[in-house]
């Protein structure tokens, strides 16, 4: 997705002049704060933001909706929803949850709309962190063709134990998982108790557990 999205920029705010830093040298704390230094966040700035942050965008659309073709469309959503309320973030540490909150909303709101099922949850395509490719606690530093083969397996069996799980249960472990959120965040965003939230998860990790389990047994 490009990195350019429809939103009118502003100039940027007098007390951060334009050249007096580095946007692409500031860290993320100071980076989200010169987004919030003016009335609408600074070009340069948040053009940066959007670049440092795609891909967990990408990500969690892509976990949430694999089978919709305007996924594209959904993630230049959430970045103008995150360009008119930056300012409402009050602390910039919590911002990649705040993030993910926002597409997962956006995401229930287009789901309301349709009013269809969706497709299982694909994990064909490999799953990635900040840091990298992410890691399914499978040990190996130098794996052999055996151990890659198993590996791959695996990741076969797990695809297919998370799209066997109800929507609901398969919803709150990505967002627990994948994403790394609160219980009590994913009981905001998809709207339901915190017990019913920890019951989902915990019914999930028994049936992944479950499937898994007669797989290596077998």
């Amino acid at each position: 997705m490009s990195q350019s999205i429809s939103v009118s920029w502003s100039t940027v705010d007098a007390k951060y002049p334009e050249a007096s830093v580095q946007v692409d040298k500031l860290p993320n704390h100071d980076l989200i704060l010169r987004c919030q230094a003016g009335l609408r966040p600074d070009r340069v700035a948040f053009a940066e933001l959007l670049h440092r942050y795609q891909s967990q965008v990408d990500r969690v659309l892509y976990h949430l909706a694999p089978d919709w073709a305007d996924r594209a469309d959904l993630a230049q959503e959430v970045w103008i929803r995150v360009y008119r309320n930056i300012n409402r973030l009050q602390e910039p540490a919590k911002f990649r949850g705040w993030l993910s909150r926002i597409a997962t909303n956006l995401f229930y709101d287009e789901l309301r709309k349709r009013k269809r099922v969706m497709s299982p949850l694909s994990l064909d395509a490999p799953r990635s962190l900040e840091d990298g490719e992410m890691d399914w606690e499978i040990a190996g530093d130098t794996p052999g063709p055996e151990e890659e083969l198993t590996t791959r397996e695996f990741y076969e069996q797990l695809r297919e134990a998370i799209a066997d799980l109800p929507e609901v249960f398969r919803t709150t472990i990505v967002l627990r998982e994948i994403e790394g959120m609160a219980y009590e965040e994913i009981a905001e965003i998809t709207g339901v108790s915190l017990g019913t939230v920890k019951s989902r998860i915990a019914r999930a990790r028994t049936r992944l557990q479950t499937h898994l389990q007669n797989y290596l047994d077998s």
